[in-house]
């Protein structure tokens, strides 16, 4: 194993962080497999996730047969930024922006380089295109301005010529479940079946430009600029799994998940020696514009009869909102068929908030899919 230090340039005088990335395996002898958690910085779940994988994997180390990159704590600007002594994670302190948005279109950035160099073989497409994405990453990393940005640009350029990308995050309150693109259902399944995921949400481009889609979105928008004259396979397949609830933190749990991964890793041909194969029952893969919110009819107290996981139907009371105030008590009703997959953590809310989602699968919006 071979563990990477990378220091940002800090923000302010006297300020230094660093990012570490632990490498196991040789590069080239087999597929590339990227593995992040704790982008979302309050979100811990995964960390201690990947915390007993690489226990697994320095045990297992001449058993690797790919390359499998670790960073399991993938947010130091995050995870130094705290108030009201609670860490805030999810969006940046100084500009609200979300850590998980608005990573670089790499498609957007070698297009036009590429106009002129691609073939007619698959294979030497995608090595032209990968070589093209480190490139311009590593230009992002030259050029950020600020920590935030140099991070992003340090996270996109280790994984963006992986075969495989998985950013591990969690929900509020929630089952496992997964988020990809339509492009690998084969590996989609395989994922599902060996880390236990309950959902897989699907849609080819979300809006936002989350980690996973900054990977799986620009071979399909290269695909679809240079339809008709060049050919360019799916080249990776990334997602976001979600490990269950925020509070769902313990080590037997996270062992297991580890456990799982790295029969996902003998799966896909990483990993010798593991005698594990996915045991865990296929997920159903709904749309992602099918997950439909639950909202705050008032402000008040959340109490809920329905959890995570459980299946329900249009208009069956998932829970209610009492103001004790006002003595206001309103049902809420579920917005389709499917699984309710999430809830708030809070137990109060304000007027119009989102509490909950279920997944069904009927298409019910589209555009920017993702909420902050």
């Amino acid at each position: 194993m071979q563990r990477d230090t990378f220091r940002l340039r800090g923000d302010s005088p006297g300020t230094a962080r660093s990012l570490r990335l632990f490498r196991y395996g040789t590069p080239g002898q087999g597929p590339k497999i990227y593995l992040q958690a704790g982008l979302h910085a309050d979100e811990m779940p995964g960390v201690l996730v990947l915390h007993h994988l690489m226990t697994l994997l320095d045990n297992a180390e001449p058993q690797v047969t790919g390359e499998v990159l670790v960073v399991p704590a993938a947010n130091p600007v995050g995870l130094g930024q705290w108030g009201y002594q609670r860490p805030l994670g999810r969006q940046e302190a100084g500009t609200l922006n979300n850590f998980n948005r608005g990573f670089a279109d790499l498609a957007a950035l070698t297009g036009d380089g590429l106009e002129h160099r691609l073939t007619g073989d698959c294979a030497t497409n995608r090595d032209l295109i990968r070589a093209a994405f480190r490139a311009a990453s590593a230009r992002l990393c030259r050029e950020a301005r600020t920590d935030t940005g140099q991070l992003q640009a340090l996270l996109l350029h280790h994984s963006c010529d992986a075969d495989y990308v998985l950013d591990l995050h969690c929900d509020h309150r929630a089952v496992l479940h997964l988020y990809t693109s339509p492009a690998r259902p084969a590996d989609t399944d395989l994922l599902c079946r060996a880390t236990g995921a309950q959902l897989a949400l699907i849609q080819d481009i979300s809006g936002g430009h989350a980690f996973d889609e900054a990977h799986s979105a620009p071979w399909l928008l290269l695909q679809r600029r240079f339809a008709g004259r060049y050919p360019i396979p799916d080249a990776c397949f990334a997602t976001t799994l979600e490990y269950r609830g925020q509070f769902d933190v313990a080590d037997a749990t996270a062992l297991q998940d580890a456990q799982n991964l790295m029969t996902f890793l003998a799966a896909i041909g990483a990993l010798q020696g593991w005698d594990e194969a996915p045991r865990h029952p296929a997920a159903p893969c709904y749309p992602l514009g099918g997950a439909a919110e639950v909202f705050a009819p008032h402000a008040g107290v959340v109490t809920w009869q329905a959890a995570p996981g459980d299946r329900v139907q249009a208009g069956e009371t998932l829970g209610h909102v009492t103001d004790a105030a006002s003595r206001r008590r309103s049902p809420l009703p579920a917005p389709c068929d499917g699984m309710m997959f999430r809830a708030e953590l809070w137990p109060s809310c304000l007027r119009g908030a989102s509490l909950a989602h279920v997944a069904g699968e009927n298409v019910l919006r589209d555009g920017d899919l993702l909420s902050d």
